[in-house]
């Protein structure tokens, strides 16, 4: 029997798109579309999907939030996030949540098949960029044990932001901390402002000096 699919997106361009590069592929039933977290939980009951495509940003209730519900109620249903959203916050909060695997929106027809097979046995899958930075997050220990001895106010940031305040302590542009860290530079950005407002500063240099202060930025490139 082919694997029932439901698509919880709220931009219908992008549902009928998924649905036409699906709808060749005889090992894949799309038997629903949701615009967003309520309706995904309602047509998870109503239609049994085998695996639910689960984007993260929805009017209403969001992805995450739906992801947490139907684990709770339906655990034999696989969630496949897929979003355009590579930030390791939207990644991990997906699988707490119960999301068995993470693809990005630029994932090819190939990956997403494969992807959803995959969910449907009851494995765990990413897409290749996430899966790389999951294992330099995990594999790299400076993040946590940096902490100790710093200022109470960058126990505020999270492992990713001490990664990153690191490497700007080092004197590394935007451009360069994205690719060493496996992200968009959008997204490194919105690090970067996270980063000045959790230390109260008011710009790069001011991040700096409290991070060479704290014992940042002394590591070698």
């Amino acid at each position: 029997m082919p694997i029932k699919v439901l698509i919880a997106d709220d931009h219908v361009f992008y549902r009928e798109g998924v649905r036409a590069l699906l709808s060749n592929v005889p090992e894949i039933d799309v038997i629903g579309e949701a615009n967003n977290g309520e309706e995904a939980i309602a047509l998870t009951k109503d239609l049994r999907p085998d695996v639910i495509l689960m984007d993260l940003k929805m009017p209403g209730m969001n992805g995450i939030d739906a992801t947490r519900r139907i684990h709770e109620i339906h655990p034999n249903v696989g969630v496949l996030v897929i979003t355009m959203f590579d930030d390791d916050d939207s990644v991990f909060a997906a699988m707490r949540a119960g999301a068995h695997g993470y693809l990005l929106k630029d994932a090819d027809k190939e990956e997403v098949v494969r992807a959803i097979v995959a969910v449907e046995r009851g494995e765990a899958i990413f897409s290749p960029a996430i899966a790389q930075r999951m294992m330099q997050y995990f594999s790299a220990p400076s993040a946590s044990s940096n902490r100790k001895n710093q200022p109470d106010e960058f126990a505020k940031l999270t492992d990713r932001e001490l990664e990153i305040l690191d490497l700007i302590a080092r004197g590394n542009n935007n451009l360069v901390i994205a690719t060493k860290v496996s992200l968009s530079i959008k997204t490194v950005q919105n690090y970067v402002s996270s980063i000045l407002t959790k230390l109260q500063v008011a710009d790069r240099a001011q991040a700096i000096v409290r991070a060479r202060e704290a014992g940042l930025g002394k590591g070698i490139e």
